[in-house]
Protein backbone atom coordinates (compact mmCIF):
# COMPACT_ATOMS: atom_id res chain seq x y z
CA UNK A 1 0.00 0.00 0.00
CA UNK A 2 2.99 2.31 -0.45
CA UNK A 3 1.20 4.20 -3.22
CA UNK A 4 -1.64 5.09 -0.84
CA UNK A 5 0.69 6.15 1.96
CA UNK A 6 2.67 8.32 -0.45
CA UNK A 7 -0.45 10.17 -1.59
CA UNK A 8 -1.73 10.67 1.95
CA UNK A 9 1.69 11.81 3.20
CA UNK A 10 1.86 14.38 0.40
CA UNK A 11 -1.68 15.61 1.10
CA UNK A 12 -1.01 16.03 4.81
CA UNK A 13 2.25 17.88 4.13
CA UNK A 14 0.55 20.21 1.65
CA UNK A 15 -2.46 20.78 3.95
CA UNK A 16 -1.25 20.56 7.56
CA UNK A 17 -4.58 21.89 8.85
CA UNK A 18 -8.24 21.78 7.92
CA UNK A 19 -10.35 19.47 5.81
CA UNK A 20 -8.91 17.61 2.82
CA UNK A 21 -11.24 17.01 -0.13
CA UNK A 22 -10.80 14.07 -2.48
CA UNK A 23 -12.88 14.03 -5.63
CA UNK A 24 -13.99 11.47 -8.16
CA UNK A 25 -16.26 12.01 -11.12
CA UNK A 26 -18.07 9.92 -13.71
CA UNK A 27 -20.49 10.70 -16.49
CA UNK A 28 -23.76 8.68 -16.17
CA UNK A 29 -23.72 8.00 -19.90
CA UNK A 30 -24.27 4.28 -19.41
CA UNK A 31 -23.96 1.42 -16.95
CA UNK A 32 -21.62 1.92 -14.01
CA UNK A 33 -19.12 -0.93 -14.14
CA UNK A 34 -15.96 -2.35 -12.62
CA UNK A 35 -13.78 0.22 -14.37
CA UNK A 36 -15.94 3.00 -12.94
CA UNK A 37 -15.52 1.58 -9.47
CA UNK A 38 -11.74 1.84 -9.70
CA UNK A 39 -11.94 5.63 -9.68
CA UNK A 40 -14.52 5.74 -6.90
CA UNK A 41 -12.79 3.16 -4.67
CA UNK A 42 -9.38 4.79 -5.14
CA UNK A 43 -10.74 8.17 -4.01
CA UNK A 44 -12.57 6.54 -1.11
CA UNK A 45 -9.39 4.75 0.03
CA UNK A 46 -7.50 8.05 0.19
CA UNK A 47 -10.24 9.69 2.27
CA UNK A 48 -10.44 6.61 4.51
CA UNK A 49 -6.69 6.60 5.20
CA UNK A 50 -6.77 10.33 5.98
CA UNK A 51 -9.50 9.75 8.55
CA UNK A 52 -7.50 6.86 10.02
CA UNK A 53 -4.76 9.42 10.63
CA UNK A 54 -7.19 11.68 12.45
CA UNK A 55 -7.64 14.19 9.62
CA UNK A 56 -10.93 15.64 8.43
CA UNK A 57 -11.57 14.36 4.92
CA UNK A 58 -14.42 14.20 2.44
CA UNK A 59 -14.91 12.21 -0.72
CA UNK A 60 -16.99 14.12 -3.26
CA UNK A 61 -18.31 12.17 -6.22
CA UNK A 62 -19.28 14.45 -9.09
CA UNK A 63 -22.01 13.12 -11.35
CA UNK A 64 -21.36 14.77 -14.71
CA UNK A 65 -25.00 14.72 -15.69
CA UNK A 66 -24.88 17.99 -17.60
CA UNK A 67 -22.55 16.29 -20.08
CA UNK A 68 -23.91 15.86 -23.58
CA UNK A 69 -25.56 12.60 -24.61
CA UNK A 70 -23.08 11.53 -27.29
CA UNK A 71 -23.86 7.93 -28.20
CA UNK A 72 -26.73 5.48 -27.80
CA UNK A 73 -25.35 2.50 -25.83
CA UNK A 74 -26.13 -1.12 -26.52
CA UNK A 75 -29.44 -2.02 -24.88
CA UNK A 76 -30.97 1.45 -25.22
CA UNK A 77 -33.73 1.88 -27.85
CA UNK A 78 -32.43 3.09 -31.20
CA UNK A 79 -34.94 5.94 -31.25
CA UNK A 80 -32.91 7.60 -28.48
CA UNK A 81 -30.81 9.03 -31.31
CA UNK A 82 -33.29 11.93 -31.25
CA UNK A 83 -31.79 12.96 -27.88
CA UNK A 84 -28.17 13.04 -29.00
CA UNK A 85 -26.80 16.44 -28.03
CA UNK A 86 -29.05 16.91 -25.02
CA UNK A 87 -27.68 17.04 -21.47
CA UNK A 88 -27.86 13.59 -19.85
CA UNK A 89 -30.04 15.00 -17.07
CA UNK A 90 -32.67 15.98 -19.65
CA UNK A 91 -32.78 12.71 -21.60
CA UNK A 92 -35.65 10.39 -20.59
CA UNK A 93 -35.03 7.10 -18.85
CA UNK A 94 -34.45 4.07 -21.12
CA UNK A 95 -37.05 2.10 -19.15
CA UNK A 96 -39.81 4.63 -19.75
CA UNK A 97 -40.06 5.67 -16.10
CA UNK A 98 -40.40 9.28 -15.03
CA UNK A 99 -36.75 9.68 -13.96
CA UNK A 100 -34.01 10.98 -16.24
CA UNK A 101 -31.47 8.98 -18.20
CA UNK A 102 -28.82 10.11 -15.72
CA UNK A 103 -30.95 9.06 -12.74
CA UNK A 104 -31.61 5.66 -14.31
CA UNK A 105 -27.91 4.80 -14.47
CA UNK A 106 -26.90 6.63 -11.30
CA UNK A 107 -29.11 4.39 -9.18
CA UNK A 108 -26.70 1.51 -9.91
CA UNK A 109 -23.83 3.47 -8.39
CA UNK A 110 -25.94 4.50 -5.40
CA UNK A 111 -26.82 0.84 -4.77
CA UNK A 112 -23.20 -0.24 -5.24
CA UNK A 113 -21.99 2.53 -2.92
CA UNK A 114 -24.22 1.20 -0.17
CA UNK A 115 -23.02 -2.36 -0.73
CA UNK A 116 -19.40 -1.22 -0.84
CA UNK A 117 -19.73 0.90 2.34
CA UNK A 118 -18.67 4.06 0.53
CA UNK A 119 -18.81 7.24 2.59
CA UNK A 120 -19.03 9.66 -0.32
CA UNK A 121 -21.09 12.74 -0.98
CA UNK A 122 -22.76 12.76 -4.39
CA UNK A 123 -22.74 16.11 -6.18
CA UNK A 124 -24.94 16.54 -9.26
CA UNK A 125 -23.33 18.84 -11.83
CA UNK A 126 -26.65 19.94 -13.36
CA UNK A 127 -27.94 21.00 -9.95
CA UNK A 128 -24.82 23.06 -9.26
CA UNK A 129 -25.07 24.83 -12.62
CA UNK A 130 -28.80 25.47 -12.27
CA UNK A 131 -28.35 26.77 -8.73
CA UNK A 132 -25.82 29.35 -9.95
CA UNK A 133 -22.88 27.66 -8.23
CA UNK A 134 -20.72 28.02 -11.36
CA UNK A 135 -21.52 31.70 -12.01
CA UNK A 136 -18.22 33.09 -10.77
CA UNK A 137 -16.27 30.39 -12.62
CA UNK A 138 -18.09 31.22 -15.86
CA UNK A 139 -17.32 34.91 -15.41
CA UNK A 140 -13.63 34.25 -14.71
CA UNK A 141 -13.36 31.91 -17.70
CA UNK A 142 -14.92 34.42 -20.07
CA UNK A 143 -12.80 37.28 -18.73
CA UNK A 144 -9.67 35.15 -19.15
CA UNK A 145 -10.58 33.38 -22.37
CA UNK A 146 -7.45 34.70 -24.12
CA UNK A 147 -5.27 33.13 -21.42
CA UNK A 148 -7.27 29.89 -21.64
CA UNK A 149 -6.94 29.82 -25.43
CA UNK A 150 -3.18 30.32 -25.15
CA UNK A 151 -2.93 27.58 -22.54
CA UNK A 152 -4.89 25.10 -24.65
CA UNK A 153 -2.79 25.79 -27.73
CA UNK A 154 0.56 25.83 -25.92
CA UNK A 155 0.04 22.84 -23.62
CA UNK A 156 -1.99 20.59 -25.92
CA UNK A 157 -0.06 21.58 -29.05
CA UNK A 158 -3.27 21.99 -31.07
CA UNK A 159 -4.56 25.13 -32.76
CA UNK A 160 -7.89 26.30 -31.33
CA UNK A 161 -10.63 27.20 -33.82
CA UNK A 162 -11.21 30.93 -34.39
CA UNK A 163 -14.85 30.51 -33.34
CA UNK A 164 -13.88 28.76 -30.11
CA UNK A 165 -15.13 29.95 -26.72
CA UNK A 166 -14.87 28.36 -23.25
CA UNK A 167 -18.62 27.77 -22.99
CA UNK A 168 -21.49 25.77 -24.39
CA UNK A 169 -25.04 27.08 -24.44
CA UNK A 170 -28.35 25.23 -24.38
CA UNK A 171 -30.50 26.02 -27.41
CA UNK A 172 -33.92 24.36 -27.58
CA UNK A 173 -32.75 21.78 -25.07
CA UNK A 174 -29.50 20.87 -26.87
CA UNK A 175 -25.92 21.79 -25.89
CA UNK A 176 -24.20 23.81 -28.59
CA UNK A 177 -20.72 25.22 -29.06
CA UNK A 178 -21.26 28.86 -29.84
CA UNK A 179 -18.99 31.89 -30.21
CA UNK A 180 -19.01 34.18 -27.18
CA UNK A 181 -19.47 37.90 -27.81
CA UNK A 182 -19.90 39.77 -24.51
CA UNK A 183 -20.96 39.39 -20.87
CA UNK A 184 -23.02 41.50 -18.50
CA UNK A 185 -22.25 40.46 -14.90
CA UNK A 186 -24.89 42.83 -13.55
CA UNK A 187 -27.84 40.83 -14.86
CA UNK A 188 -25.91 37.56 -15.34
CA UNK A 189 -26.42 37.46 -19.08
CA UNK A 190 -24.14 37.03 -22.05
CA UNK A 191 -24.33 37.49 -25.79
CA UNK A 192 -23.26 34.79 -28.25
CA UNK A 193 -23.66 34.12 -31.97
CA UNK A 194 -26.04 31.39 -33.06
CA UNK A 195 -25.46 29.04 -36.02
CA UNK A 196 -26.66 31.75 -38.41
CA UNK A 197 -24.27 34.34 -36.98
CA UNK A 198 -27.06 36.23 -35.24
CA UNK A 199 -26.49 37.64 -31.75
CA UNK A 200 -28.49 35.99 -28.99
CA UNK A 201 -28.72 36.83 -25.29
CA UNK A 202 -28.89 34.15 -22.60
CA UNK A 203 -28.77 34.02 -18.81
CA UNK A 204 -25.81 32.11 -17.39
CA UNK A 205 -26.89 31.77 -13.73
CA UNK A 206 -29.49 29.00 -14.13
CA UNK A 207 -27.78 26.23 -16.09
CA UNK A 208 -28.29 27.44 -19.67
CA UNK A 209 -24.53 27.97 -20.01
CA UNK A 210 -21.92 25.31 -19.27
CA UNK A 211 -18.15 25.47 -19.27
CA UNK A 212 -16.36 23.23 -21.75
CA UNK A 213 -14.79 20.15 -20.17
CA UNK A 214 -11.21 21.39 -20.07
CA UNK A 215 -12.34 24.51 -18.20
CA UNK A 216 -15.14 22.88 -16.20
CA UNK A 217 -12.67 20.48 -14.53
CA UNK A 218 -10.31 23.12 -13.02
CA UNK A 219 -13.35 25.29 -12.22
CA UNK A 220 -14.78 22.58 -9.98
CA UNK A 221 -11.36 22.08 -8.32
CA UNK A 222 -11.54 25.74 -7.37
CA UNK A 223 -15.21 25.87 -6.40
CA UNK A 224 -15.17 22.61 -4.41
CA UNK A 225 -11.67 23.01 -2.90
CA UNK A 226 -10.50 19.71 -4.35
CA UNK A 227 -7.10 18.57 -3.04
CA UNK A 228 -6.66 15.20 -4.78
CA UNK A 229 -8.37 13.34 -7.58
CA UNK A 230 -7.92 9.99 -9.32
CA UNK A 231 -8.74 9.94 -13.03
CA UNK A 232 -8.28 7.68 -16.03
CA UNK A 233 -4.89 7.55 -17.65
CA UNK A 234 -6.39 8.97 -20.88
CA UNK A 235 -6.66 12.33 -19.09
CA UNK A 236 -3.02 12.11 -17.97
CA UNK A 237 -1.38 12.02 -21.39
CA UNK A 238 1.10 14.80 -22.18
CA UNK A 239 -0.91 17.86 -23.15
CA UNK A 240 -4.11 16.17 -22.04
CA UNK A 241 -6.96 17.50 -19.94
CA UNK A 242 -5.10 17.33 -16.62
CA UNK A 243 -2.09 19.21 -18.00
CA UNK A 244 -4.26 21.99 -19.42
CA UNK A 245 -6.47 21.96 -16.34
CA UNK A 246 -3.48 22.39 -14.03
CA UNK A 247 -2.32 25.53 -15.87
CA UNK A 248 -5.85 26.96 -16.09
CA UNK A 249 -6.31 26.32 -12.37
CA UNK A 250 -3.23 28.44 -11.67
CA UNK A 251 -3.67 31.19 -14.29
CA UNK A 252 -7.45 31.65 -14.18
CA UNK A 253 -8.61 30.42 -10.77
CA UNK A 254 -5.48 31.16 -8.74
CA UNK A 255 -5.11 27.74 -7.10
CA UNK A 256 -2.68 24.86 -7.07
CA UNK A 257 -4.16 21.90 -8.96
CA UNK A 258 -5.08 18.86 -6.89
CA UNK A 259 -2.62 16.01 -6.50
CA UNK A 260 -3.23 13.80 -9.53
CA UNK A 261 -3.61 10.04 -9.31
CA UNK A 262 -3.95 8.58 -12.81
CA UNK A 263 -5.25 5.03 -12.87
CA UNK A 264 -5.02 2.36 -15.54
CA UNK A 265 -7.98 0.60 -17.04
CA UNK A 266 -9.60 -2.70 -16.11
CA UNK A 267 -10.02 -5.06 -19.04
CA UNK A 268 -11.77 -8.36 -19.34
CA UNK A 269 -9.19 -11.13 -19.09
CA UNK A 270 -7.61 -11.74 -22.49
CA UNK A 271 -8.89 -8.51 -24.06
CA UNK A 272 -6.85 -5.49 -25.09
CA UNK A 273 -9.56 -2.83 -24.91
CA UNK A 274 -11.01 -1.34 -21.74
CA UNK A 275 -14.62 -1.98 -20.81
CA UNK A 276 -16.97 0.26 -22.78
CA UNK A 277 -20.33 1.57 -21.59
CA UNK A 278 -21.55 2.27 -25.10
CA UNK A 279 -20.51 -1.15 -26.42
CA UNK A 280 -22.15 -2.88 -23.47
CA UNK A 281 -18.97 -4.92 -22.88
CA UNK A 282 -18.92 -4.35 -19.13
CA UNK A 283 -19.16 -6.15 -15.84
CA UNK A 284 -21.69 -3.98 -14.07
CA UNK A 285 -21.33 -2.93 -10.46
CA UNK A 286 -24.61 -4.68 -9.68
CA UNK A 287 -23.47 -7.95 -11.30
CA UNK A 288 -20.14 -7.78 -9.53
CA UNK A 289 -21.65 -7.42 -6.06
CA UNK A 290 -23.96 -10.37 -6.70
CA UNK A 291 -21.01 -12.75 -6.93
CA UNK A 292 -18.31 -11.04 -4.88
CA UNK A 293 -18.52 -9.67 -1.36
CA UNK A 294 -17.62 -5.99 -1.08
CA UNK A 295 -14.34 -6.76 0.69
CA UNK A 296 -13.08 -8.80 -2.28
CA UNK A 297 -13.90 -5.96 -4.69
CA UNK A 298 -11.92 -3.56 -2.48
CA UNK A 299 -9.06 -6.07 -2.36
CA UNK A 300 -9.06 -6.53 -6.14
CA UNK A 301 -8.89 -2.80 -6.85
CA UNK A 302 -6.47 -1.74 -4.11
CA UNK A 303 -3.94 -4.55 -3.88
CA UNK A 304 -1.97 -3.07 -6.80
CA UNK A 305 -1.06 0.60 -7.43
CA UNK A 306 -3.59 2.51 -9.54
CA UNK A 307 -1.22 2.73 -12.52
CA UNK A 308 -1.20 -1.07 -12.95
CA UNK A 309 -3.58 -2.45 -15.55
CA UNK A 310 -6.01 -4.99 -14.13
CA UNK A 311 -7.85 -7.87 -15.74
CA UNK A 312 -11.03 -9.53 -14.56
CA UNK A 313 -13.49 -12.22 -15.56
CA UNK A 314 -16.15 -14.14 -13.67
CA UNK A 315 -14.38 -17.46 -14.25
CA UNK A 316 -10.80 -18.41 -13.38
CA UNK A 317 -9.83 -14.85 -12.38
CA UNK A 318 -12.68 -14.66 -9.86
CA UNK A 319 -11.81 -18.07 -8.40
CA UNK A 320 -8.16 -17.11 -7.92
CA UNK A 321 -9.10 -13.71 -6.54
CA UNK A 322 -11.33 -15.17 -3.82
CA UNK A 323 -8.69 -17.75 -2.90
CA UNK A 324 -5.97 -15.06 -2.79
CA UNK A 325 -8.05 -12.94 -0.44
CA UNK A 326 -8.84 -15.93 1.76
CA UNK A 327 -5.13 -16.77 1.90
CA UNK A 328 -4.32 -13.20 2.92
CA UNK A 329 -6.86 -13.34 5.76
CA UNK A 330 -5.40 -16.66 6.94
CA UNK A 331 -1.77 -15.56 6.58
CA UNK A 332 0.08 -15.89 9.88
CA UNK A 333 2.89 -13.38 9.38
CA UNK A 334 1.03 -10.43 7.89
CA UNK A 335 3.14 -7.40 6.92
CA UNK A 336 2.06 -3.85 7.74
CA UNK A 337 0.93 -3.50 4.11
CA UNK A 338 -1.13 -6.69 4.42
CA UNK A 339 -2.80 -5.40 7.57
CA UNK A 340 -3.54 -2.04 5.97
CA UNK A 341 -5.06 -3.66 2.89
CA UNK A 342 -7.21 -5.98 5.02
CA UNK A 343 -8.33 -3.08 7.21
CA UNK A 344 -9.49 -1.02 4.22
CA UNK A 345 -11.09 -4.01 2.50
CA UNK A 346 -13.04 -5.03 5.60
CA UNK A 347 -14.10 -1.57 6.73
CA UNK A 348 -17.84 -1.45 7.26
CA UNK A 349 -18.06 -5.25 7.14
CA UNK A 350 -19.63 -6.73 10.28
CA UNK A 351 -18.22 -10.17 9.52
CA UNK A 352 -15.95 -11.42 6.71
CA UNK A 353 -17.66 -13.34 3.95
CA UNK A 354 -14.62 -15.24 2.68
CA UNK A 355 -13.69 -18.38 4.58
CA UNK A 356 -10.41 -20.23 4.82
CA UNK A 357 -11.77 -23.05 2.66
CA UNK A 358 -10.58 -22.72 -0.98
CA UNK A 359 -13.23 -21.40 -3.34
CA UNK A 360 -13.00 -24.37 -5.74
CA UNK A 361 -13.40 -26.75 -2.77
CA UNK A 362 -16.54 -24.92 -1.66
CA UNK A 363 -17.97 -24.88 -5.19
CA UNK A 364 -17.55 -28.62 -5.63
CA UNK A 365 -18.80 -29.41 -2.11
CA UNK A 366 -21.87 -27.20 -2.55
CA UNK A 367 -22.81 -28.90 -5.80
CA UNK A 368 -22.09 -32.37 -4.40
CA UNK A 369 -24.48 -31.49 -1.55
CA UNK A 370 -27.18 -30.58 -4.11
CA UNK A 371 -26.73 -26.93 -3.10
CA UNK A 372 -27.84 -27.55 0.47
CA UNK A 373 -25.72 -25.38 2.85
CA UNK A 374 -26.09 -27.70 5.84
CA UNK A 375 -25.11 -30.75 3.80
CA UNK A 376 -22.23 -28.75 2.34
CA UNK A 377 -20.84 -28.18 5.82
CA UNK A 378 -21.21 -31.92 6.55
CA UNK A 379 -19.26 -32.76 3.40
CA UNK A 380 -16.43 -30.37 4.27
CA UNK A 381 -16.27 -31.86 7.76
CA UNK A 382 -15.09 -35.08 6.10
CA UNK A 383 -12.06 -33.29 4.60
CA UNK A 384 -8.89 -31.70 5.93
CA UNK A 385 -10.91 -28.50 6.46
CA UNK A 386 -12.99 -30.03 9.28
CA UNK A 387 -11.51 -27.71 11.97
CA UNK A 388 -12.21 -24.70 9.75
CA UNK A 389 -15.88 -25.64 9.43
CA UNK A 390 -16.33 -25.50 13.19
CA UNK A 391 -14.74 -22.05 13.39
CA UNK A 392 -16.01 -20.51 10.14
CA UNK A 393 -19.44 -22.09 9.62
CA UNK A 394 -21.30 -18.76 9.56
CA UNK A 395 -18.74 -17.28 7.17
CA UNK A 396 -18.96 -20.34 4.89
CA UNK A 397 -22.75 -20.12 4.76
CA UNK A 398 -22.52 -16.44 3.81
CA UNK A 399 -19.97 -17.26 1.11
CA UNK A 400 -22.24 -19.98 -0.28
CA UNK A 401 -24.85 -17.33 -1.03
CA UNK A 402 -22.43 -15.66 -3.47
CA UNK A 403 -21.36 -19.03 -4.87
CA UNK A 404 -25.00 -19.90 -5.55
CA UNK A 405 -25.50 -16.78 -7.69
CA UNK A 406 -22.13 -17.30 -9.37
CA UNK A 407 -23.02 -20.86 -10.35
CA UNK A 408 -26.38 -19.73 -11.65
CA UNK A 409 -25.19 -16.77 -13.72
CA UNK A 410 -21.47 -16.71 -14.38
CA UNK A 411 -19.59 -19.93 -13.59
CA UNK A 412 -17.75 -21.57 -16.50
CA UNK A 413 -19.56 -24.65 -17.73
CA UNK A 414 -16.61 -26.88 -16.90
CA UNK A 415 -16.93 -26.29 -13.14
CA UNK A 416 -20.70 -26.83 -12.98
CA UNK A 417 -22.19 -30.21 -12.22
CA UNK A 418 -24.95 -31.92 -10.29
CA UNK A 419 -25.00 -35.37 -8.71
CA UNK A 420 -27.33 -37.56 -10.76
CA UNK A 421 -30.38 -38.71 -8.81
CA UNK A 422 -30.74 -41.97 -10.83
CA UNK A 423 -28.54 -44.23 -12.91
CA UNK A 424 -29.11 -46.84 -15.63
CA UNK A 425 -26.83 -49.88 -15.64
CA UNK A 426 -27.52 -50.39 -19.34
CA UNK A 427 -25.63 -47.17 -20.08
CA UNK A 428 -22.32 -48.84 -19.14
CA UNK A 429 -20.27 -51.53 -20.92
CA UNK A 430 -19.27 -54.75 -19.18
CA UNK A 431 -15.69 -53.50 -18.74
CA UNK A 432 -16.97 -50.27 -17.20
CA UNK A 433 -19.30 -52.16 -14.83
CA UNK A 434 -16.46 -54.43 -13.72
CA UNK A 435 -14.21 -51.44 -12.98
CA UNK A 436 -16.92 -49.61 -11.00
CA UNK A 437 -17.76 -52.76 -9.00
CA UNK A 438 -14.10 -53.46 -8.18
CA UNK A 439 -13.60 -49.84 -7.10
CA UNK A 440 -16.73 -50.03 -4.92
CA UNK A 441 -15.39 -53.12 -3.18
CA UNK A 442 -12.06 -51.37 -2.64
CA UNK A 443 -13.77 -48.31 -1.16
CA UNK A 444 -15.89 -50.46 1.16
CA UNK A 445 -12.63 -51.42 2.89
CA UNK A 446 -11.26 -47.87 3.04
CA UNK A 447 -10.29 -46.49 6.44
CA UNK A 448 -12.75 -43.94 7.85
CA UNK A 449 -10.15 -41.17 7.55
CA UNK A 450 -9.37 -41.89 3.86
CA UNK A 451 -8.69 -38.61 2.05
CA UNK A 452 -8.48 -37.51 -1.55
CA UNK A 453 -4.99 -38.94 -1.99
CA UNK A 454 -6.21 -42.37 -0.83
CA UNK A 455 -9.10 -42.37 -3.29
CA UNK A 456 -6.87 -41.15 -6.11
CA UNK A 457 -4.45 -44.01 -5.47
CA UNK A 458 -7.34 -46.49 -5.25
CA UNK A 459 -8.51 -45.52 -8.73
CA UNK A 460 -5.02 -45.87 -10.21
CA UNK A 461 -4.60 -49.36 -8.78
CA UNK A 462 -6.96 -50.58 -11.51
CA UNK A 463 -5.14 -49.01 -14.44
CA UNK A 464 -3.65 -52.35 -15.53
CA UNK A 465 -6.56 -54.64 -14.68
CA UNK A 466 -9.65 -52.68 -15.64
CA UNK A 467 -9.19 -53.00 -19.38
CA UNK A 468 -9.72 -49.26 -19.67
CA UNK A 469 -7.31 -46.44 -20.42
CA UNK A 470 -6.76 -44.18 -17.36
CA UNK A 471 -8.67 -41.30 -18.97
CA UNK A 472 -11.59 -43.66 -19.66
CA UNK A 473 -11.56 -44.83 -16.02
CA UNK A 474 -12.02 -41.25 -14.86
CA UNK A 475 -14.61 -40.56 -17.54
CA UNK A 476 -16.78 -43.47 -16.46
CA UNK A 477 -16.57 -42.33 -12.84
CA UNK A 478 -17.82 -38.87 -13.76
CA UNK A 479 -20.59 -40.36 -15.91
CA UNK A 480 -21.74 -42.56 -13.05
CA UNK A 481 -21.80 -39.75 -10.51
CA UNK A 482 -22.57 -36.50 -12.34
CA UNK A 483 -23.51 -37.60 -15.85
CA UNK A 484 -20.56 -35.78 -17.46
CA UNK A 485 -17.28 -36.79 -19.07
CA UNK A 486 -15.22 -34.67 -16.67
CA UNK A 487 -15.54 -32.95 -13.31
CA UNK A 488 -13.69 -31.92 -10.15
CA UNK A 489 -10.54 -33.74 -9.02
CA UNK A 490 -11.70 -37.33 -8.82
CA UNK A 491 -9.91 -38.51 -5.66
CA UNK A 492 -10.95 -35.47 -3.66
CA UNK A 493 -14.48 -35.60 -5.08
CA UNK A 494 -15.01 -39.23 -4.10
CA UNK A 495 -13.65 -38.50 -0.62
CA UNK A 496 -16.32 -35.92 0.13
CA UNK A 497 -19.28 -38.03 -0.97
CA UNK A 498 -21.28 -40.13 1.47
CA UNK A 499 -19.44 -43.45 1.65
CA UNK A 500 -22.60 -45.60 1.69
CA UNK A 501 -24.14 -43.66 -1.18
CA UNK A 502 -20.94 -43.83 -3.22
CA UNK A 503 -20.61 -47.62 -2.86
CA UNK A 504 -24.22 -48.12 -3.97
CA UNK A 505 -23.74 -45.78 -6.91
CA UNK A 506 -20.59 -47.59 -8.08
CA UNK A 507 -22.58 -50.83 -7.89
CA UNK A 508 -25.08 -48.98 -10.15
CA UNK A 509 -27.78 -49.40 -7.51
CA UNK A 510 -28.56 -45.79 -6.60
Amino acid sequence: MQWLNNVVDKLMARHPEGEIVVSSGVSPSGTYHLGTLREVVTAEAIAYELKKRQRQARHLHIVDDLDVFRKVPVGVPDDFKQYLGKPLCDVPSPDGSDVSYADYYLKDLVTAAKGMHLDMEIVRAHEKYRQGFFVEAIEKALQEQAAIRETLETVSGHKVDDQWSPIQVIEEGYLKNRQFVSINPNDKSLVYKDKDGQSQTIKYDAGAVKLNWRIDWPARWWLLDVDAEPFGRDHATKGGSYDTGAIIAQRVFGIQPPIPLPYNFINRTGETKKMSKSAGDVITAAELLEVLPAEVVWYFILRFPPDKQLFFDQGETLIKLVDDFGALLAKADKSDADKQLIDISLHGVASPTISRVPFSHLVASYQAALKDPARTLDIIRRTEYAPTVEEDSAIIEAELHFIDVWLEKHAPQEVKFSVQSTIKADDFSDAEKQFLTALADKISQAPAEADGAWFHQAIYEFKDSAGLAPKDMFAVLYRAIIGQQSGPRAGWFLSILSRDWLIKRLHLEA
